[in-house]
Order: C-alpha cells, then sequence, then structure tokens
C-alpha cells in the first residue's frame, strides 16, 4: 500500500499546476492532503470527485485557511472529522480514518510562528492530539499518523540549526514533543531508512531557499512501532514542485 503527504499549500493553486497528473502518475493508495485553503464548495468536480477514489474534506471556518483532505482507493470504514475540542476543531485540520488494518491521522499541526497566542495554541494541540494516540495506543491499535507537523525534530532536520535555535518551529519544547510522541511507541518512518542530513519538506519561497536546499523537514509519516514491521520504504519527492513543501511517501504491507 503506497499513502502521500503533502501539505500543497493551496489545492485550488496546485490543481492548475497539474496536480490531477501528478496523482495519475503516482497512483498512491491513499493521499492526505495539508493546507488546502479551500471549502468544498469552492472545488471544481475533478477535484472533489478525483476518479477511483473516496474523497474527504475537513475545512476550517475561516475561509481561504488551513484544511485537509483524504483522497483513497479504499473506503474507510470510519471518518471523523474532529479531536472533540471546539477551540481546535473549529480550524479544520485533521481527518481520522479508520481503516482495516490501521487507523490513519492526516494532520496539519498549527505554526506557532504569528505570536505568542499561536504559540500557546500550538503546544495544547500537541497535548491534546498527544494523549489521544496514547490513548489508542494502549488499546493496542495500527496507527500512522502523518501531516505537516510545522515542527524539525534534530538538527539534521534543517539547514540551519543554529540560526534557527530560538525561533518556533525548532524550539526545544516543540521538539521535545516529537522526543515525547517516539517515547510513547511511535517511530519516525523515514528515519528507518535514511540518516543523513540534507533532506528537506520545505523550503521558504520568499528567500528562494529550495534553489539551495536551505530547508526544513517537517513533514513526516509516524507509524506505532506495532507495524514497523510492515514498512518497505519511506521517501521523500524533493524534485517535485508546485507548493513550499514536498510530497512524501511510505510503502506498508498489511
Amino acid at each position: 500500500m503506497k499513502l502521500f503527504s503533502w501539505n500543497v499549500n493551496g489545492i485550488r493553486s496546485i490543481y492548475k499546476k497539474g496536480f490531477i497528473n501528478w496523482i495519475e502518475k503516482e497512483n498512491p493508495d491513499i493521499l492526505c492532503v495539508q493546507e488546502t485553503k479551500a471549502h468544498e464548495e469552492q472545488l471544481t468536480e475533478e477535484l472533489k470527485n478525483i476518479k477511483g477514489y473516496f474523497s474527504y474534506f475537513s475545512t476550517p471556518e475561516k475561509k481561504g485557511y488551513s484544511g485537509v483532505a483524504l483522497f483513497s482507493k479504499v473506503k474507510p470504514e470510519r471518518v471523523e472529522f474532529n479531536l472533540g475540542n471546539e477551540k481546535f476543531d473549529r480550524e479544520g485540520r485533521i481527518i481520522k480514518a479508520k481503516f482495516k488494518d490501521f487507523t490513519l491521522f492526516n494532520i496539519y499541526f498549527p505554526n506557532g510562528g504569528m505570536s505568542t497566542d499561536r504559540l500557546k495554541y500550538k503546544l495544547e494541540f500537541y497535548e491534546e492530539i498527544l494523549l489521544i494516540f496514547k490513548e489508542l495506543l494502549d488499546k493496542g491499535e495500527k496507527i500512522i499518523v502523518c501531516g505537516d507537523v510545522n515542527t524539525a525534530h534534530t538538527e539534521i532536520d534543517l539547514a540551519r540549526p543554529k540560526d534557527n535555535s530560538k525561533v518556533t518551529g525548532f524550539l526545544p519544547i516543540e521538539r521535545e514533543w516529537i522526543d515525547r510522541l517516539l517515547g510513547i511507541g511511535f517511530i519516525d518512518s523515514f528515519r528507518m531508512f535514511n540518516s543523513e542530513g540534507d533532506n528537506y519538506t520545505y523550503w521558504n519561497m520568499q528567500t528562494r531557499a529550495r534553489e539551495r536546499n536551505v530547508g526544513w523537514r517537517i513533514d513526516y509519516f509516524f507509524i506505532s512501532e506495532n507495524i514497523k514491521n510492515n514498512v518497505s520504504s519511506a521517501k521523500i519527492y524533493s524534485e517535485v514542485m508546485g507548493s513550499d513543501h514536498c510530497p512524501i511517501e511510505l510503502n506498508i504491507k498489511f
């Protein structure tokens, strides 16, 4: 089973850049998209009903902001669009899909860079979702978590760690959350196969950072330890354009 995750920085924008052609080429079994920046009624019929896929959209109250989408060849047994906390659910950041062999979380985690209030919001979101993950793990569930986490974990996960040591996205308290996530029973799937630096998923467009590969690895597939033997590969597609992020892939067998 081939899963992709991609922060597209506007699904209507990337649609005009050949998004459907890319899907046809890669042929994912499941595609998780973040930062759609669109309500469902704003999308073309082709985008809402991509041939061969069941489609699900989580949208925020505010238009042109946030949002996630799920496209799956296999119809999930159940789909949920919230955490049960209105403070977080109004921003349309999550789709939880229960499949026969696993539970999938497609999440666009908050960015803490706008203000101290937004950093506080981000950290509260982190705490809320970590509790949910732990409860499911305690029940023995098999879990895949993907999306834009908006935090680089270690120094090799961004090009300039020293320059960004006091910048949100690489603050110790944010990085510690990923430590805690791994500590309760998750694995960073990409690091199962690649321990090198210079592997990034996000580049600042304003500074043309992509041309120089001055980037951040902030998009992840985390898997619960009870399915690590099912994973066959995990990749970053840094050559794929269309967004300030690039797609990432997880191959897993059940």
